[in-house]
């Protein structure tokens, strides 16, 4: 295995420092930083600092899972510079989103977690290496862009229904959309245009 990237690998520290830091100080730490809703507590900075919180070790695990697994070979291919720049584009789309539901809903209830930022991620390994197998559930092998397609239609799903409550659905789609839209500019491709 070749090492980890730079970048990928200090998220994946942070992301654990932040997780025992939070154990240690508690609500305080999440009050400051996790995204609350505008008017029930947001503060700017939160549309960044929500993805370095995590709610519980399985949370951590397969987050950093996820970061380790689709960031990794993206970074080898980008460079740190761009990397960064794709990933802090799908945090920053999954806070959008997640600040729009909670408008629209009236939640007064924080988000937390670095799935947005994963999702980007997701999306765009599946758009970059589409008959690249993984296997989901660590057993079925399945195509990345069908892995794409199927997470973004369970996270449509889930979030349309109102299933699965305490999991921030849109934040996930609006990860994959700010990646998409990434993709999109780098590409010179409407709506940017050409470059």
């Amino acid at each position: 295995m070749p090492p980890m990237p730079p970048i990928t690998q200090a998220l994946l520290l942070i992301n654990v420092a932040v997780f025992f830091i939070d154990q240690l100080i508690g609500p305080v730490f999440t009050r400051l930083f996790a995204l609350w809703p505008l008017g029930a507590g947001f503060l700017p900075w939160q549309v960044i600092s929500y993805a370095f919180l995590h709610g519980g070790y399985e949370h951590l695990f397969f987050n950093m899972f996820g970061l380790w697994m689709f960031g990794s070979e993206l970074e080898r291919i980008w460079g740190p510079k761009r990397f960064i720049q794709f990933y802090t584009a799908s945090v920053l789309a999954a806070a959008a989103a997640q600040l729009a539901v909670t408008a629209l809903t009236g939640s007064i209830y924080p988000t937390i977690g670095a799935s947005g930022g994963l999702f980007g991620l997701l999306l765009a390994f599946g758009m970059m290496f589409p008959h690249r197998t993984i296997l989901l559930f660590f057993i079925i092998p399945i195509p990345a862009r069908m892995l794409v397609v199927l997470y973004g239609a369970f996270e449509l799903y889930q979030g349309v229904t109102g299933s699965q409550a305490g999991v921030a659905h849109f934040a996930h789609l609006g990860g994959m959309l700010g990646g998409f839209l990434m993709m999109r500019y780098w590409q010179g491709k409407p709506p940017f245009g050409r470059r």
